[in-house]
């Protein structure tokens, strides 16, 4: 019976810092088929892949596998949501048309089994680094997607992959011991500004598990990430609960 809605984040798949990628992507591939007999939406709240780039006729090779589970996953009548997060950005319209997936950019509210949830990657609510808005900004830049269209792909995917390898070693936005506050304090400050109020808040982005109640109400979920933590969170029509995937069983 499909009644259940699976949210997960960060899996980062094709980062030049993951030991072996192909037993990364078996292991993302072996938690998607898992889902199959009881997923009726599936939500990937960004940073899915580490980096990603469509070229108009032209889209980078690898991630077959991954693709095709998730395009089981499609056929078989399970919905399912991209958000685009700061690595994977430029999601066009490749995937949707060849898988049958929606892409979503920004934040999304919206009920679900009658419960509402908010839900964004992370990296577009609550207080981000001036510097980090004005990347998001650029990134996001339709000149700037152009004339970064124009330069040959052995250029561009070579230097996206470095960046992201040097934010990965210099800690990234968020400091660690900070991780998750400012995502709480938005949540809260939104909970207790408007109306009806949120049941259930999910994000991903600062790569850590977090579930934890609001005074005002309602519920924050971090999701964690597939890089070290291999976490997700299942909504089952009365409850969001996290979870660790263990590929062995």
């Amino acid at each position: 019976m499909r009644d259940k809605t699976y949210f997960i984040s960060d899996l980062h798949l094709g980062a030049s810092y993951i030991a072996d990628p192909r037993e990364h992507e078996a292991r993302v591939v072996a938690f998607l088929r898992s889902i199959a007999p009881d997923a009726e939406r599936l939500f990937l709240l960004g940073d899915i892949l580490d980096f990603w780039w469509e070229y108009r006729t032209v889209v980078p090779r690898g991630f077959t596998r991954f693709f095709g589970a998730l395009a089981e996953l499609a056929d078989a009548g399970v919905e399912i949501t991209w958000f685009k997060g700061n690595h994977d950005i430029w999601l066009f319209d490749y995937l949707p048309n060849e898988i049958g997936l929606k892409v979503h950019d920004g934040a999304m509210i919206t009920e679900l089994d009658g419960a509402r949830f908010f839900m964004e990657h992370g990296d577009g609510v609550g207080r981000l680094p001036w510097t980090f808005r004005k990347l998001r900004g650029l990134f996001r830049c339709r000149l700037a997607q152009r004339l970064f269209a124009s330069i040959h792909p052995r250029w561009t995917i070579g230097f996206a992959h470095g960046w992201s390898s040097h934010s990965r070693k210099s800690g990234g936005y968020v400091p660690l011991e900070n991780a998750g506050d400012s995502l709480v304090e938005f949540a809260s400050g939104y909970n207790a500004t408007h109306s009806p109020r949120v049941d259930y808040f999910v994000f991903g982005h600062q790569h850590v598990l977090l579930q934890r109640p609001l005074p005002e109400g309602g519920e924050v979920v971090i999701l964690g990430d597939w890089i070290s933590k291999f976490t997700y969170a299942v909504w089952d029509k009365k409850c969001l609960k996290t979870h660790v995937f263990d590929a062995k069983n």
